[in-house]
């Protein structure tokens, strides 16, 4: 990542947000967050069951509502916990800024890691005061069915780059769905943003599909995020692909998400169409959710349909509800689901925190206005 052209986008944000702009992109940002923990929850409780056997379960219509998982209606898998850890690290390299030891993929990098700990150690270390407020979370020290590829590329310190990826081979969508965050860096250049999102992947997943699916994802929410709509910030990611090798199968992906939508009502059938894979794949995940979110008549719509269907449906539901989030912001949201979600105040309180960071990140810890409190939550270790 070009670190000297990424600072500058991003220092320079934070001085143009008026009290509207950051409401609003509180708003968005919750939203987010909030949208892709519920998705995930809501197909958490029928995760890879054959559509034919989740109508058995809850009807001819499917799910329409969140079902048990993990021992609790509501529960979050991986894919939340690592997008929470995705925006604790981006908040840090923020904070690190100030010492001028600065690069987002490094942080990013401790970040999962802190993750890692949290699915092999029985609880917080607390002799670990750089952890920050995150780690500390007890509810976080679940394993919740994580892609090997996410355990194995973390399994030691080494920092996976594109030159040297890690899991050459893995083209799951481990890496792809704790991009939405990234998407968030609305200050930031669209390329910046996909290649941040692309560094940050390889850390885990060497494969050209899986780490291309996550910057093009980061790109679509960044574009929702700045107030495009879905199309549109689809067309804004296939911009960011041509130059990048293996890019193809991503690209296709997005393309048929796109044409699809003129293609009649939605359906399981239609949404299997997407990929060969049932969604087990980085790009096939990354093409239904964008189609469910192109489709969608509200936010519980578009996830009903990114949850029925063949395959990983906590993948499919927590991409198209980050995106859908931060498109309407949290307002659109389901109440009664929020009400049941694993962790909300944790999500709630992260991201605030990023939002303040975001837009007054140097009153909060800059050389003349260090706050001792902030630091202690995001420490600059």
């Amino acid at each position: 990542m070009s670190r000297g052209r990424g600072l500058s986008v991003s220092t320079t944000a934070a001085t143009v947000w008026g009290r509207a702009e950051q409401q609003d992109f509180r708003a968005r940002v919750r939203g987010c967050l909030l949208g892709g923990a519920i998705g995930d929850a809501l197909g958490a409780g029928v995760a890879r069951l054959p559509v034919e056997a989740i109508r058995e379960l809850h009807g001819a219509d499917g799910l329409t509502d969140l079902a048990p998982a993990h021992g609790r209606r509501g529960a979050v898998t991986y894919a939340t916990q690592l997008g929470l850890f995705t925006v604790d690290g981006l908040i840090r390299a923020q904070v690190r800024r100030d010492t001028g030891a600065w690069h987002p993929p490094t942080d990013l990098h401790r970040a999962y890691l802190r993750w890692a700990a949290t699915q092999r150690d029985w609880g917080p270390d607390e002799r670990r005061k750089d952890n920050g407020w995150l780690a500390a979370q007890e509810w976080l020290y679940t394993r919740r069915d994580p892609p090997r590829a996410c355990l194995t590329g973390l399994g030691d310190e080494v920092l996976g780059t594109l030159a040297a990826p890690k899991n050459p081979a893995a083209r799951d969508a481990g890496a792809l769905v704790r991009s939405a965050p990234f998407g968030l860096l609305v200050g930031w250049e669209p390329h910046l943003v996909c290649q941040l999102a692309v560094e940050c992947a390889t850390q885990t997943h060497g494969h050209p599909a899986a780490y291309l699916a996550a910057g093009a994802y980061a790109v679509v929410v960044h574009g929702v995020a700045r107030g495009l709509d879905v199309e549109s910030a689809v067309r804004g990611a296939l911009a960011q692909l041509p130059e990048r090798p293996g890019h193809e199968p991503v690209a296709a992906a997005l393309e048929r998400a796109v044409a699809a939508v003129r293609e009649g009502v939605p359906t399981p059938d239609r949404i299997a169409s997407l990929g060969d894979t049932d969604g087990e794949t980085a790009q096939d995940a990354l093409g239904i959710a964008v189609y469910c979110a192109l489709v969608a008549e509200d936010v519980p719509h578009g996830l009903r349909l990114a949850v029925n269907h063949d395959g990983p449906s906590e993948v499919t539901g927590a991409l198209a509800g980050a995106l859908l989030g931060a498109l309407h912001g949290e307002t659109a949201l389901p109440p009664a689901w929020l009400a049941e979600l694993e962790g909300r105040s944790t999500l709630l309180e992260l991201a605030d925190d990023f939002a303040l960071e975001m837009t007054q990140g140097p009153a909060l810890h800059g050389p003349s206005a260090a706050s001792p409190g902030w630091l202690a939550r995001y420490p600059r270790g």
